[in-house]
């Protein structure tokens, strides 16, 4: 079938949108491979990028319920489960039934967890040095509010 110069236009039109040239492709691509990047690093310590996840969280806020934990992270429970049981089998965070409401479990961090914010931020920030090499950090800015506000666009649905 010949193509008219119409075709061929739309073709051009959709070619952004397919991978691997799309947008949400590459996003994907540059996520897989920090987060390969940060398993390595953090394998060193017996921990995953999500132990990193929600010791972040709770270096921010200790006693966080875990559904708090869970909002934040935008996981779903289940998960976010196993992921807590491990870290308190690890020594890591200890469970504790809220006083004021007993359905609720608080996330405390023990004196292991606690360590550790001094010892992986530079591991992550390293990763993330890794990634940005050659932008400048007016550019890294920028891109980090685009990242931002494409995650508030697609959140509000």
């Amino acid at each position: 079938m010949i193509s008219t110069s119409e075709d061929l236009s739309a073709m051009a039109t959709w070619d952004s949108v397919r991978a691997p040239k799309s947008l949400a492709y590459r996003i994907k691509l540059l996520a897989q491979l920090a987060t390969r990047r940060l398993t390595e690093r953090l394998d060193a310590f017996g921990l995953t990028p999500f132990h990193w996840l929600v010791l972040c969280c709770l270096w921010e806020e200790d006693g966080l319920p875990t559904s708090s934990i869970g909002e934040r992270l935008q996981q779903v429970g289940g998960t976010l489960t196993g992921v807590i049981d491990r870290m308190e089998e690890r020594g890591l965070v200890q469970r504790e039934r809220d006083t004021r409401d007993r359905r609720v479990w608080r996330i405390w961090l023990t004196d292991a967890g606690k360590d550790l914010e001094s010892v992986l931020p530079p591991v992550a920030a390293q990763v993330r040095d890794d990634m940005m090499q050659g932008i400048p950090p007016e550019q890294r800015e920028l891109f980090s509010q685009i990242l931002d506000q494409a995650i508030a666009n697609l959140s509000l649905s």
